[in-house]
């Protein structure tokens, strides 16, 4: 899914307060035909439709209406970080994140953060383990882990939910799964150690389960690239690997679900939590992810 832009999200925006093009259209100083193009264009990027005939005029879909109330949280969001610190912010900054969070979700939308600040120099690295917030250089973190690091601000950014997923050609050699235990008729991918696949198989009740076999990674990238070129199954999440889904590269077979032990937090130290550049992150990162659950909320 390719990433609505800011003008489109605010066309949208004011077309449901206001129930009309033309009336979206004197509010931001645009064309109507300015307005239905972008209208257009979002429901091009998002895959589904947001507008239907009424009678000779057009109004949003239920679909629609969900969307664009979430879409106004994020933008109220994004515009009292703008009224408190301002588009002029200048200044570094370094954000620890997690190799598979990093390039599977932020590295997909960094670009529209380096629009909104176009004067911050940003820069992003990724740590040896999913928790360690020690770097010294970094100004904040995005870590996986239980929430506990102590004398730093912790934020919850979102929890997480992992079901199996796999290519759909390994699907297909396999001759479909009709049930939980047909997936150890497959090769088990596992980030790290075992615990999810342990905890999803006692879930769904699988009988004799054995899932301690299989291959072990230490980065999520490499689970999921093995799991798109039909090598085996794993464990994922549907924020991270939305994009792979969407492409079809991906897909899960089993409807069960398992609540993570651990979750995405924003952690920075108490001294640094007020500062106008981070404030200025942590409020673009939190409207981004509400668009995310938006987005899985209507199916996406």
């Amino acid at each position: 899914m390719r990433i609505p832009s800011i003008q489109a999200l605010r066309a949208l925006d004011s077309f449901a307060r206001h129930g009309a093009v033309w009336s979206a259209a004197e509010e931001l100083s645009l064309t109507r035909s300015a307005v239905s193009h972008q209208l257009r264009l979002l429901e091009r990027d998002l895959g589904f439709g947001l507008l239907e005939r009424v009678g000779k005029g057009i109004a949003l879909t239920v679909r629609g209406k969900r969307y664009a109330n979430d879409v106004r949280k994020a933008l109220t969001m994004l515009g009292d970080a703008g009224m408190q610190h301002g588009r002029g912010l200048v200044g570094a900054l370094t954000i620890s994140c997690t190799p598979g969070f990093a390039s599977l979700w932020l590295c997909t939308h960094i670009g529209e953060f380096q629009e909104l600040y176009p004067d911050i120099s940003l820069q992003i690295t990724t740590p040896r383990k999913l928790d360690d917030v020690s770097d010294p250089t970094a100004d904040a973190f995005i870590a996986y882990g239980d929430g506990n690091w102590p004398n730093c601000a912790v934020e919850l950014l979102c929890d997480v939910e992992f079901t199996p997923l796999c290519s759909p050609a390994l699907l297909n050699k396999l001759g479909g799964l009709a049930e939980p235990a047909d997936a150890m008729r497959a090769t088990l991918l596992h980030l790290g150690d075992f615990e999810d696949w342990t905890r999803w198989m006692a879930l769904t009740r699988v009988v004799n389960p054995n899932p301690e076999s299989g291959i072990v990674f230490s980065d999520m990238n490499l689970v999921f690239s093995a799991a798109i070129a039909g090598q085996g199954i794993a464990m994922g999440d549907e924020l991270t690997c939305r994009t792979a889904m969407r492409e079809g590269q991906l897909m899960r077979p089993f409807d069960a679900v398992i609540k993570a032990t651990r979750s995405y937090y924003l952690v920075m130290g108490h001294s640094r939590a007020e500062l106008p550049l981070l404030t200025a992150f942590a409020t673009w990162l939190k409207s981004r992810l509400i668009e995310a659950e938006a987005v899985a909320r209507i199916g996406l």
